[in-house]
This record gives structure tokens, sequence and C-alpha cells, in this order.
């Protein structure tokens, strides 16, 4: 459990690998990308929490499937992305629109990342970032409704944040995110301590997350596609040389679908 402002961060796995982050206080909570609504449901009744939002980063079924069943027991707000398709939000958010989770004392801005998804949305604040699937730790979304130019953009966007932001994200894939950083950019030292960290934390059956931005950024090779080392592993995956960027992000998403 890790503490933010007035409020402390919990995640609640779910299905294989999914968080569900639990934004919580001694008597309220709001819940961020609920995949299943039971283990929300165990949770907020093993601590006698109240329900006071849902806040969904994009549609795909395992981070909104269990909002049906929170809102059967919970008359609540439901904050989520315009233009995607998630049929109980009841309040649509766009780039720069601000929430307030008043019961919390919490306001998040929110920050759109097409790409994984085409209208999906981040939510920022008191140093937090809840960011789905967009940016992973050491990795980031596949790209099924946006392109490499918009991925790119989108995590430029992350990056850009303060190096001390904590990075909630909707997948335990570190250690596999990591495994291809390091083919990606063998030579990067600190990649190899995050391996030897994070193994470790696996292994006590602890999260990876949250990560931080400062983090993501020395060791994540998606926010790194102008580095020179990663620009050559791209040109060799190609067989030819590249330099753009985007050119060179496109190159390891594709390389990283089959790895």
């Amino acid at each position: 459990m890790t503490e933010s402002a007035r409020y402390h961060v919990v995640p609640v796995p779910a299905f294989k690998d999914n968080y569900i982050w639990v934004l919580r206080d001694d008597h309220y909570a709001a819940v961020v990308d609920p995949g299943d609504a039971q283990p929300v449901l165990d949770y907020l009744s093993r601590e006698r929490l109240r329900l006071t939002a849902i806040l969904a980063t994009h549609h795909h079924a395992d981070h909104v499937g269990g909002i049906g069943n929170l809102l059967r027991q919970f008359d609540v707000p439901v904050f989520g992305p315009k233009d995607e398709p998630i049929a109980s939000l009841t309040r649509s958010l766009s780039e720069g629109e601000r929430i307030e989770l008043p019961e919390l004392a919490a306001g998040f801005q929110v920050i759109a990342i097409p790409g994984h998804t085409r209208a999906h949305i981040a939510y920022y604040g008191a140093k937090d970032l809840f960011c789905g699937d967009t940016l992973f730790a050491c990795g980031c979304g596949r790209l099924f409704e946006g392109t490499a130019q918009q991925m790119h953009v989108s995590l430029g966007k992350l990056a850009d944040l303060p190096d001390e932001t904590q990075v909630y994200c909707g997948h335990e894939y570190t250690l596999a995110n990591i495994r291809f950083a390091r083919a990606v950019e063998p030579g990067n030292a600190a990649l190899a301590e995050r391996e030897r960290t994070e193994t470790r934390t696996r292994q006590e059956n602890r999260p990876t997350l949250p990560s931080s931005i400062g983090r993501e950024r020395a060791t994540n090779p998606f926010l790194r596609c102008s580095q020179a080392e990663i620009i050559a592993s791209a040109s060799r995956y190609l067989g030819k040389g590249v330099t753009d960027p985007v050119q060179v992000f496109a190159a390891i998403r594709n390389w990283k679908n089959d790895f």
C-alpha cells in the first residue's frame, strides 16, 4: 500500500495479471478500472468502505467489465473517456478536463493518450498517474485502435510529467517487459539493476507497481526512442537504417508483439 496526498492507493488483483486501483481513506473509496466487481466488493466489505466514484481509462472489458455490478450496489458517478463505448458513464471526459473526488479530497486532470484504444485517457493529480494500458512498467500497450504516431505522442506527454510521478498502470507485466527491454538496450546499466530489483520483488509476491516517471525515462525503451543503442536495435530488427523516433517506436512495438 502506498500513501499519496490524503488517500492511500491499494492494488486489488483481478484475473490473471490485472490491478484494480482503489483510492481510499478510512471511510470512502474510489476505484480505477474495475474489470471485475467481485474483488472490489470483497475489499470494500472487508475494509468497511463506501464506494464514491468509478474511474475508467478505456473501454476494454478487463477494465470496465465490473462497473455494472458495482452500480447495482452503489449509486456513484462513473468517469471515463468520451468517444469510447462505455455505456455506464455519467461523465464523459476529454483532454484538459478535471474531476474532483470530494470525499477523498482529491482531484485529477484528464490527459488524452490515444494509441492503445481510440480515446484512452489518464488521470493525473497529487503526483499520481493512473494510465490504464498506455504506459506500463518498462513497456507500453499494443496498438489496437491507434497509430504509432499517436502512441508516441501519448507516451511523450506522460514522459514529460515530473520524475517523481507515481505510475499506476493496469497490469503486472513488468518482468516480461524488462526481458524485452534488455534485448533492445542491453547496455543500459539502470535497466540491468531494475531487472535484479524487480525479480526479487516478484519472488516475494509483491507488486512491482507503482513505478515512477523517472524510472521509466531511464529504463523503458518506448520512452527512449532517440537513444543510439535503441535506434541501432530497431534498425537491425527492420534490416534497414531508421532514425526517426516514430519509426523507431513502431519497429520496437512490432518487435515486442512477437517477442
